[in-house]
């Protein structure tokens, strides 16, 4: 009983971080400090899976979701990858971002590409964490965190992170 009333708090904690994150995503400012354009945001699973010492990497499955109407959905699949403290497991997560352009406008798969920056989590049972991530086409694509990732599982990181998306077919 014990277990399965842990299990329903945090799943339906992480249901409510999901939902709030993909609000957060429909109410950022419209420009970044840079000059960037918000493009829209995207939302990515990302699988279970241990942290060393040294780092983690963990599978992502993606879907950009565009700010201009019309826009159809985009999927992508990937890679997240910790370099630093990363320790601990984590059970399947999610992550929201905003997706800012030096321009206006998105072409199908645009968003492929390398990415790097820093990551921060931590995790007891119902966790949270951050990301900033700059690359993608030309290094002008920028990944900011909208509010919050969560996961399920005994985990603490800080480390620099790399993300691989890949336009899904």
């Amino acid at each position: 009983m014990k277990n399965t009333l842990s299990t329903v708090f945090v799943a339906t904690s992480l249901a409510l971080a999901g939902t709030m994150t993909g609000h957060a995503a429909d109410t950022v400012a419209e420009y970044d400090a840079s000059g960037g354009v918000r493009i829209g945001y995207l939302s990515c699973n990302i699988g279970e899976g241990g942290g060393y010492l040294l780092g983690s990497a963990k599978e992502l499955d993606c879907t950009f979701h565009s700010s201009f109407s019309g826009d159809p959905l985009d999927h992508y699949t990937g890679v997240i990858k910790k370099f630093g403290i990363d320790l601990g497991y984590t059970a399947q997560g999610g992550l929201v971002w905003a997706v800012f352009a030096p321009t206006a406008g998105y072409h199908q798969g645009s968003l492929k590409g390398d990415y790097f920056g820093a990551a921060a989590e931590a995790t007891i049972g119902a966790g949270l964490g951050a990301n900033v991530l700059l690359g993608g086409t030309g290094g002008s694509i920028q990944l900011q965190p909208i509010s919050v990732s969560g996961q399920l599982g005994l985990n603490v990181a800080a480390a620099k992170a790399f993300v691989t998306l890949y336009a899904a077919r």
